[in-house]
């Protein structure tokens, strides 16, 4: 159950937001707010009290402190809730892909893309503390705790989406982009393999193949066949070129994969 707060300026359109997220059963609580200021008055009580905010519902377009300024001073929280923003503006995806944002949903608000972007949130609040978490493969127990995950901004049909690294299985080579392939589906993103695999190797993607790059604490399977070797992960059987065969092999023998569930 969410405890959430809900942040716009203009009265209508926040008592619109409160109200879809007090109809969504996995909403505890909606704390609203008019302006960046008593937003963040509303956090440091909340944390005074010992209560958690878990999502900030925030709107952009604000006199003063903007959304984005907002979300910059929540992400230096200790433990910052989720930052969803809701907003009538197109052209802040990209900033709000940078600032690691769950969620970008546009106004007018779509109840079933506002329960989309309350999804994502009550999820990411399921999972567990890091330190109980399975450690993932590829990298030294101190890199992989330095290394938070990132969020990937799409764009499918002129709908910008937001996916994140932990879920993604693998990447595969398209040219100057790289295909990400979730257990959701696929996506095209316009970055180079090469790139991916530079910004991802700490937190434990590996080069199997010229054309792929894998998660290794998503893959369940090393297997031979006709003298070839393939990784299984999600379904899908991607071979290892014979120059990165050494290296996948001693890498999951340090690091064994994890029974499928």
């Amino acid at each position: 159950m969410l405890h959430t707060l809900a942040v716009d300026d203009e009265e209508p359109a926040l008592a619109e937001l409160a109200y879809l997220l007090r109809r969504d059963p996995r909403v505890a609580e909606v704390q609203t707010a008019g302006d960046a200021q008593q937003a963040l008055l509303a956090l440091d009580r909340a944390l005074a009290s010992g209560r958690s905010v878990d999502a900030v519902f925030l709107d952009i377009g604000m006199p003063g402190l903007d959304g984005l300024a907002l979300a910059r001073l929540i992400s230096r929280f200790a433990q910052p809730p989720r930052v969803v923003f809701v907003t009538a503006h197109e052209d802040h995806a990209v900033e709000a892909f940078a600032l690691h944002a769950a969620d970008y949903v546009l106004k007018p608000v779509a109840p079933e893309r506002l329960a989309e972007a309350v999804r994502r949130c009550a999820e990411s609040a399921a999972e567990p503390a890091p330190e109980e978490q399975p450690e993932p493969v590829g990298a030294a127990p101190a890199e992989r705790a330095a290394v938070p995950d990132e969020v990937i901004s799409v764009e499918l049909a002129g709908v910008t989406r937001f996916v994140q690294r932990s879920e993604v299985l693998y990447a595969e080579a398209q040219g100057d982009y790289a295909r990400l392939h979730t257990g959701g589906g696929s996506h095209l993103v316009r970055i180079p393999l090469a790139t991916l695999e530079e910004r991802w190797g700490a937190a434990g993607f590996v080069r199997i193949h010229r054309s792929h790059l894998v998660a290794l604490h998503h893959v369940r399977e090393l297997r031979m066949e006709a003298g070839r070797t393939y990784v299984v992960l999600g379904g899908h059987m991607l071979p290892v070129s014979r120059r990165h065969t050494r290296q996948v092999r001693e890498m999951l023998v340090r690091h064994p994969p994890t029974a499928a569930v």
